[in-house]
Order: structure tokens, then C-alpha cells, then sequence
């Protein structure tokens, strides 16, 4: 991986940044130049992205963070705002599983994915809209799914989730996008992470102890491209997004799919 400093001088914060997508995300971001808060519900993977981070010449804060909560989600644009005096990528990349179908899903159930999928992503940016609002800058990311795009079976409360974040997505940019606040959202496909390796053995595609590389080899051959994404795939297009190369982009839907969605 080459880095170029893309977002040198830059402010950005990640949710879900302890591991997988948001781990690579916010490794990436550091090393092309930004501070970065990492949050997480986990406070011992936020301090181990931090340290590593801090290990590698940059800055970072790790954050305590439950994304379905108000008062949490105050705090983590509080905390940020106090230890780098502002914030320019708001990355709201948390997010679960969500297996079921429409009639055996339980309502615990969809109540938990779409709280954490859909309203976590929401109050991520609500306080820190009003910052990048009179700053007159920002940019927003979103992390959606190729499963709110089309349709695939066993995850319909997760779908939904996804769907959401798709609309409001681009609701978000409309209302914003006076304000010179750009707000985007990146559709990733099947990037072998261990959220994918549980997704598949709860919606019942795979036994828990199932042979996870065959099963990815399998998966990778119904992409186009054949082979399915790497986290540095997505991280890379959270740079894009977050750097002034994309300063008249705004209402966007990224797939970083391999082209599964073209189908």
C-alpha cells in the first residue's frame, strides 16, 4: 500500500473502528495524515488500533463508544472535538449482523440491527453536523451494504437497516449540501471479515465450524471479478471520500463490490 498524505492536516473520526473495516479505515486514514478518534464499544480494541497508530508516528484518541446512544454518541463528538479542536471525516462504519427473514424474524431481533445499523449511523453525525455546519466543511460517510441494493436472502432485518442508511444517505446530502457538508455512502460486497464469518454460520450458510476459505473461494466466484474485496478495498475508498479530491461529490452510492451488484 502507497501512501500519498491525502488527508494530511485532517481531522477524522470512525466508529467500529476496533475492528475489521473500521480497523483498516482508520489505519489508513492515519497513515495518509489525519488524527483520527478511534471509537468503539470495545475500549480494549479502540486502545490497541490507537497504540498502533500512535506506534506508527501518528495521532489518534481512542473512544468509548455505544452508537445507539444518545448521550454516547454526544460524548464521542465532545471527546473528539476537545482533543483535536475539530473535525473534518465523520466515518459511521459500526454495524452488526442481522439474519432472518420477514416472518421468522423476531422483533428483539430487528429491534437491535436497526438500532445499531440505522440509528447508530444517524447519531453519529447529529453532533457533528452543527460543527461542520458552521465551518462551512465536512464530509460524512455512511457505510451501507450491497445488501441494501439487491435482494439476498437470510438477512432481511439487516437489509432494511441497510436500505435506510442508503435514503438517508442521500436525504443527508440534499439538506446539507448548502452548508458545503458533503455526506456519501460506501455499499461494500463480501470482505472476509469475522462480522462475515459469523453472518454466515447465524443465517445458516455455513456450520460454525465450517472451512471458511473454501467457503470464501465459493463466494468469490459468483463476483465478477472473481475474488471478493480486501479491507484496504473499502479503506480506500473512505480516503477518497474523506479527501478534497472529492470536494463535488456528495449523494453518492459506492459499491465496492467486485461488480456483484450489477447483476
Amino acid at each position: 500500500m502507497t501512501t500519498t498524505g491525502r488527508l494530511a492536516g485532517k481531522i477524522a473520526l470512525v466508529t467500529g473502528a476496533g475492528s475489521g473495516l473500521g480497523r483498516a479505515s482508520a489505519l489508513r486514514f492515519a497513515a495518509e495524515g489525519a488524527a483520527v478518534a478511534v471509537a468503539d464499544l470495545d475500549p480494549a480494541a479502540a486502545d490497541s488500533v490507537t497504540a498502533e497508530i500512535t506506534a506508527a508516528g501518528g495521532h489518534a484518541l481512542p473512544v468509548t463508544v455505544d452508537v445507539t446512544s444518545d448521550a454516547d454518541s454526544r460524548r464521542m463528538i465532545a471527546a473528539t472535538l476537545g482533543e483535536f479542536g475539530c473535525l473534518d471525516i465523520v466515518f459511521a462504519n459500526a454495524g452488526i449482523n442481522g439474519a432472518g427473514n420477514a416472518a421468522d424474524t423476531t422483533e428483539e431481533e430487528w429491534d437491535r440491527v436497526v438500532a445499531i445499523n440505522l440509528k447508530g449511523v444517524w447519531l453519529t453525525s447529529k453532533y457533528a453536523l452543527p460543527h461542520l455546519i458552521e465551518r462551512r466543511t465536512g464530509s460524512i460517510i455512511n457505510q451501507a451494504s450491497m445488501g441494501g441494493l439487491i435482494g439476498l436472502p437470510g438477512i432481511f432485518p439487516y437489509a432494511a437497516a441497510k436500505g435506510g442508511v442508503i435514503a438517508m444517505t442521500k436525504q443527508m446530502a440534499v439538506t446539507y449540501g448548502p452548508d458545503n457538508v458533503r455526506v456519501n455512502a460506501i455499499c461494500p460486497g463480501t470482505i472476509p471479515t469475522p462480522l462475515v464469518y459469523r453472518s454466515r454460520v447465524e443465517r445458516g450458510a455455513a456450520e460454525p465450524d465450517a472451512d471458511q476459505a473454501a467457503l470464501d473461494a465459493d463466494a468469490a466466484a459468483r463476483f465478477p471479478l472473481r475474488r471478493l474485496g480486501t479491507p484496504d478495498d473499502l479503506a480506500s475508498i473512505a480516503v477518497f471520500l474523506g479527501s478534497d479530491e472529492a470536494n463535488w461529490v456528495t449523494g453518492g452510492i459506492y459499491t465496492v463490490d467486485g461488480g456483484r451488484s450489477a447483476f
